[in-house]
């Protein structure tokens, strides 16, 4: 009898289990069937008001792609020119995304500062500055451009300020979960000796959590890169506003548009693989390098 009855919460647990398991594959199925049913709607209402349906004209995808790499290669000769031509272009656009992540990445800062338990300033603030983070994480940095570009004019003032505002969003809702894993000892300390909260801040939270804000800006300065780029196409300036020229004109200039995007893809991989070392070295710790030969 003491055996059965040690057995009897033991089955209790399994038929539990087995009977969470089986609720958990229902509603796994029924979210699967419903995003299913999404995409299937979803395409058919963009394949109906799409300008010819989409399988009419898939046999016609790499047209376009054909008929850049066929000029380029017909102007072969011509390409160190182009490169030489838009480089200030892609110069304009590094130098946008590189302000506008520092700017944004400031203003991360304060927000996340403001927005973590424990470290705020004002406590009672806390949801606001995180509804701020959430509001200029969630406006695409293209309608903010659009935005201020119809205020200020075109130029790559509209571009910074946009990517600026978004970066600051992005960036605010990481630094404040690296911030919770700060230790308040070292904030304490400071409280106790008098420090302001600005001063307990800088030297008792920033040096713990540097690493980490700068592995996250650098990583954000790579997608602004990419972002410059494409507001370029709503006349923000940088590289962007110019490839949107090259392909306007269509033939005859389709080798101007190979040299951007060359420029373009390799600027993005010359950065992401400086910054992922750097990101390495930040996090795990510059690692000493043998002697060689």
């Amino acid at each position: 009898m003491a055996d059965l009855t040690a057995d009897a919460p033991i089955a209790d647990i399994r038929t539990h289990y087995l009977e969470m398991t089986r609720r958990r594959r229902t509603y796994s199925a029924i979210t699967l069937a419903v995003f299913v049913a999404l995409m299937v709607a979803g395409f058919r209402t963009a394949d109906d008001r799409n300008a010819g349906g989409f399988f009419d004209g898939l046999h016609r995808l790499f047209d376009f792609p054909a008929e850049v790499l066929g000029e380029a290669g017909q102007k072969l000769a011509e390409m160190p020119a182009h490169f030489v031509k838009f480089l200030p272009s892609l110069i304009e656009t590094i130098n946008i995304a590189g302000a506008s992540t520092l700017l944004g990445a400031m203003a991360a800062i304060v927000l996340s500062l403001l927005s973590t338990r424990g470290l705020a300033r004002w406590p009672r603030l806390i949801p606001l500055f995180r509804r701020i983070m959430d509001i200029t994480r969630a406006i695409p940095e293209i309608v903010i451009a659009l935005v201020l570009i119809f205020i200020l004019g075109g130029g790559p003032v509209p571009a910074m300020i946009a990517i600026s505002l978004h970066t600051a969003g992005a960036l605010g809702k990481l630094f404040s979960e690296v911030n919770e894993n700060a230790s308040l000892k070292p904030v304490e300390g400071l409280q106790s000796v008098g420090a302001s909260w600005s001063q307990r801040m800088i030297l008792g939270v920033l040096p713990q959590v540097m690493p980490n804000f700068l592995s996250y800006a650098l990583l954000r300065f790579e997608v602004n890169i990419r972002a410059s780029a494409i507001l370029g196409f709503v006349g923000a300036g940088g590289i962007g506003y110019e490839l949107k020229n090259a392909m306007s004109w269509g033939k005859g200039q389709y080798d101007e548009a190979a040299a951007i995007f060359i420029l373009l893809f390799a600027t993005i991989v010359i950065v992401d693989q400086l910054s992922s070392e750097v990101r390495h070295r930040l996090t795990h710790g510059a690692k000493l390098k043998e002697a060689t030969q």
